[in-house]
C-alpha cells in the first residue's frame, strides 16, 4: 500500500492504480450467495433495471444479466473496466460503462445494488451519495445490497476505506426517502476477509 501515490478514494486515480497492482481485497472473485438468493427468492422479476455503482470487476453484473436483468455497470477507474471487460468478454460493451456515479445521468432505475461502494466513499461524501440513490432510484424501487456497518466505530477517527457505517448513521442517510423493508446480517463465512462479520443485507424501498 505504501507504495501507492494516489490517497484520495473520492478519486479515480486512488482506485485505478489499485486496480491495476491488482491489490483488491474487497473482490469476493464471484458474485456473493446473498445475492443469488435475493435474485431467486422473485422479489425483482426479470427484466429490471439495474444499477451496480462501483461495479470493479462487474461479477454480479454477469450474475444479474443471466437472471434476465436489464444491468448498468459503472465504475470511474479505467483499470477497474479493463478488468471488467476481460471478465465479461463481448457482453461488458452492454454491461459495463465508465462513468462517475455522482455525475451519471439516467431514468430512474427499479434497483440500485450495493457492495462495497458506500465504504469506498469517504464519510463527507455519504450525503450526497444518499442524495443520488434517492434520485435514481424509481418510486416503489429498491436500494438493495450489502451494507458494511459496524457498530463500535468511532466517527471521529474513522479510518479506511473501508470506511464503516453505525446504522443509526445509515438510517439517517436513506430514511428522508426510502423506507427499511429488510435487514439481515451475513455469515462472516460469506464475506472477504476485510468485510467478514460487519456486512448486512439491507433492503431499502424508495417512497
Amino acid at each position: 500500500m505504501s507504495n501507492f501515490h494516489a490517497r484520495d478514494p473520492g478519486a479515480p486515480e486512488f482506485w485505478d492504480e489499485r486496480f491495476g497492482a491488482g491489490v483488491t481485497p474487497w473482490d469476493a472473485g464471484s458474485a456473493p450467495p446473498a445475492l443469488r438468493r435475493f435474485v431467486a427468492s422473485g422479489r425483482i422479476a426479470p427484466g429490471a433495471r439495474v444499477l451496480i455503482p462501483g461495479c470493479g470487476s462487474a461479477w454480479e453484473a454477469g450474475e444479474l444479466d443471466d437472471a434476465g436483468m436489464a444491468v448498468t455497470a459503472i465504475d470511474f477507474a479505467p483499470a477497474a473496466i479493463e478488468r471488467a471487460g476481460a471478465r465479461l468478454g463481448g457482453r461488458a460493451r452492454r454491461l459495463v460503462r465508465q462513468a462517475d456515479f455522482f455525475t451519471f445521468e439516467s431514468p430512474a432505475f427499479d434497483w440500485i445494488y450495493e457492495r462495497t461502494f458506500l465504504p469506498a466513499l469517504p464519510p463527507a461524501r455519504w450525503p450526497q451519495w444518499a442524495g443520488r440513490v434517492a434520485a435514481l432510484t424509481r418510486p416503489a424501487g429498491l436500494l438493495a445490497g450489502f451494507f458494511f456497518v459496524d457498530e463500535t466505530v468511532q466517527t471521529q477517527s474513522r479510518r479506511g476505506p473501508p470506511f464503516a457505517i453505525r446504522q443509526e448513521e445509515l438510517d439517517a442517510l436513506l430514511a428522508p426517502n426510502f423506507g427499511c423493508i429488510e435487514r439481515h446480517p451475513i455469515a462472516p463465512g460469506e464475506s472477504v476477509p476485510v468485510l467478514a462479520g460487519r456486512e448486512v443485507w439491507q433492503s431499502w424501498r424508495r417512497r
